[in-house]
């Protein structure tokens, strides 16, 4: 079946509102620390690998195209959502207020963090959605558990190789920062591989339902041509 690869689906346009949902409460809840046997981690590492994972059935049923936009999309969500909360964290409290401290807590991210935030996150989904593009091409389309794992590999490295370094060089001690490092793209990669027989399932149901296999052949990879789909 041909489509107007100008256009977005509804399966497309629902795949995002979920990305930019993840993306978003995994700010939220990434202010509470957790403890999982020998590993300590945020409360983010619920969801937020579950927009690699989308961003995987994306780049294989649309292409690095749909993709890409979608990654800006998210951003952009995220921006807004971060923005918003921390004007109302800035503007004075009522008087009858007397919850400020957890507000704070919840949306008074330090600019540092939000930036090395949101970096991170370009650079990881970029790397990403390239990686399980351009495996895709060079295998055929064949080996979709490899290259899914393989892209969340090299993607949640670039993240974390980003993040923990801006956002708590000199907070946490520096021989520290390897651990945290290498533990969250392990526990991330887990995940992937847990939910991957999931995964499977709803590229074919999104393959089936959109007509669409794409192989990014000749695709210019410039992450600013946003729609340029």
């Amino acid at each position: 079946m041909q489509t107007n690869k100008k256009q977005v689906s509804v399966l497309f346009m629902l795949f995002s509102v979920l990305f930019c949902v993840c993306l978003i409460t995994a700010n939220v809840l990434e202010t509470k620390q957790l403890s999982m046997g020998l590993f300590s981690i945020t409360g983010g590492l619920i969801v937020f690998p579950i927009s690699y994972i989308i961003n995987d059935c994306v780049c294989e049923v649309w292409g690095y195209g749909k993709a890409r936009l979608l990654i800006w999309l998210g951003f952009a969500m995220n921006f807004i959502f971060v923005a918003f909360g921390a004007l109302c964290d800035a503007l004075p409290a009522a008087p009858y207020w007397h919850n400020d401290e957890g507000f704070h807590a919840i949306f008074g991210l330090a600019p540092r963090i939000a930036m090395a935030s949101f970096l991170a996150f370009l650079v990881g989904s970029f790397v990403n959605a390239y990686v399980m593009s351009r495996m895709k091409i060079q295998s055929g389309g064949r080996n979709f558990s490899a290259r899914a794992i393989m892209s969340t590999v090299y993607g949640e490295a670039a993240d974390s190789l980003i993040f923990f370094p801006l956002a708590l060089g000199g907070v946490v001690p520096l021989k520290e920062l390897p651990v945290l490092i290498v533990s969250q793209v392990i526990l991330k990669t887990l995940y992937e591989i847990l939910v991957l027989p999931v995964t499977i399932r709803v590229v074919k149901a999104a393959k089936r339902h959109e007509g669409e296999d794409a192989y990014d052949n000749g695709i210019n990879y410039s992450i600013w041509k946003v729609f340029s789909l």
